[in-house]
Parts: C-alpha cells; structure tokens; sequence
C-alpha cells in the first residue's frame, strides 16, 4: 500500500504532494514500483496534529481519486475518519476505507461502507492523534488490540459489511510507547482475528527513530527491517512510503519464508 499524503502538515511527506497534480503523479509513481493499492489521506494523523475540517479534507483528496480513479487498475484507499468523507471518496472511485480511529468517530461511517460495498481497514488508536502519546499505558498490549480489532470487526459485520471485506492494523505508533510497537511488530500475526489480514503501518515512524537516533529521512533501512520482521511474524499488508524497497525486502523475506 503507497502512501499519499494530500496534506500540509504529514510527518514525513508533509507539503510536497499538497497540490492535486504532484499527488496524482506520486501515486502513479509508487504504482510504477509495484504498490497493489494507494492510500489517500487529506487530513495529517500525527501525533499532536488536530483535525482538519470536512469541507477542508474534501477539498485536498476528492480531485486526487477522481484522477487517478480514471487511469488506474490499482485499488484506491481513502484515509479518513468522516463518513461525507468517505461518501465522496467511494463515489469518486475509492474502494475502501482505512478509518485510523477503528470506526468509532463517526458512527455513519459503517453504513457508509456497507452501502457502497467497499473494503474497510479497521485500525486501534489508543485515544486521538491530538492527545494519543500522552502517556500511552496497556497491561498487556497484544491482547487488548486484538479484544479492540475483534469488537470493531465484529460490529462492521452485524451492520451488514461481509468479513472479507475487513482489514485489521494494529495501528503502530497511535498511542503506543516503543516497547509496546516493538512487541506488535514481533507478534503481527496475532492481531488476524477470524483469519482476516494484517496492515502494518511502520514505515518511518518515530519509534525507528528512537532505536536508531536518526531523523525521519534516514529511517528507510530500519522501516525494512521491520516490514521483514513483521512479514515473518504474519502480517501480509503493508502501508509505506518506500514501495520499491519495501516490495524488494519483502519479495526476498518470502521467498525464504516460503
């Protein structure tokens, strides 16, 4: 899954795709080094970041997956936690939904998915990204995600969306202390409730950093090592920004592993 990141403010990417066109180019660009799917998000998630407003967040991705809806046989993903928003994105050619707050925010937005027939990525954040790293605390991590991802799958099937159309990401980085990313990573698989895939989203994050004291343009080994492990550990889906390395680490790890 390639990353891009329509916004101003994106932890990494922040400001360079903000314009429609150089949005529309890097997603063919990630498409031309082999992503399977692109992720279109307006509204940045970092930690700290507050929420933009709708009318804001359509403005920045409906013409983006209006574009490349057009021109391409890839899957296009839109981020966002607003059901207009993800109305407007499905109706431009998006086909699934990569909700960070695990469908909690806004309770239209399981209807929204059901109408439309659309994929839905259910991922655990541990309050908001306005406050989620402010002292972050589980007794025991894997089980609580895994309790949260269930509940949340479980309540998109009574409303009506098939199960095979639900992904579950564990949500690294949101509201997770190291440690506690570290321990996902190493136990990815656990987190495939039902049988259904894994979405891990590491690349370039902070706690990469931490480990190797270096800024984010200097993570790209590091977000490998930990796709590779977090393969091995039975995640099968991967949100990135790096596709062309990423696809090569993981295209050699599962040549072994198989």
């Amino acid at each position: 899954m390639g990353i891009v990141n329509v916004t101003p403010d994106s932890f990494y990417d922040g400001g360079r795709y903000r314009e429609t066109d150089k949005a529309v180019e890097r997603a063919l660009t990630l498409i031309e080094e082999g992503a399977d799917l692109i992720d279109i998000g307006g509204e940045s998630s970092r930690p700290g970041s507050q929420p933009v407003s709708e009318a804001e967040e359509l403005k920045r991705v409906i013409p983006v997956i209006e574009r490349l809806a057009g021109q391409v046989k890839v899957p296009i993903s839109c981020d966002t936690c607003k059901s207009r928003v993800a109305e407007a994105a499905l109706a431009a050619g998006a086909s699934i939904i990569n909700d960070i707050s695990g469908f909690r925010f806004d309770p239209r937005m399981p209807e929204v998915v059901v109408k439309a027939g659309a994929g839905a990525i259910v991922m655990h954040m541990l309050g908001t990204p306005a406050n989620m790293q402010h002292s972050p605390f589980y007794h025991d991590v894997v089980a609580e995600i895994k309790a949260f991802l269930k509940e949340m799958m479980e309540s998109l099937v009574a409303a009506g969306l098939p199960q095979e159309r639900i992904v579950l990401d564990p949500g690294i980085g949101f509201g997770k202390r190291l440690q506690d990313n570290l321990t996902i990573l190493k136990h990815a698989g656990e987190f495939a409730v039902a049988g259904r895939p894994v979405l891990i989203g590491a690349s370039r994050k902070s706690f990469i950093g931490a480990i190797l004291d270096l800024p984010v343009e200097k993570r790209l080994e590091g977000s490998l090592a930990a796709a590779v492990l977090a393969l091995a550990a039975g995640a099968r889906l991967f949100r990135v920004h790096d596709v062309r390395a990423t696809k090569a680490a993981l295209k050699v790890a599962w040549a072994i592993i198989q």
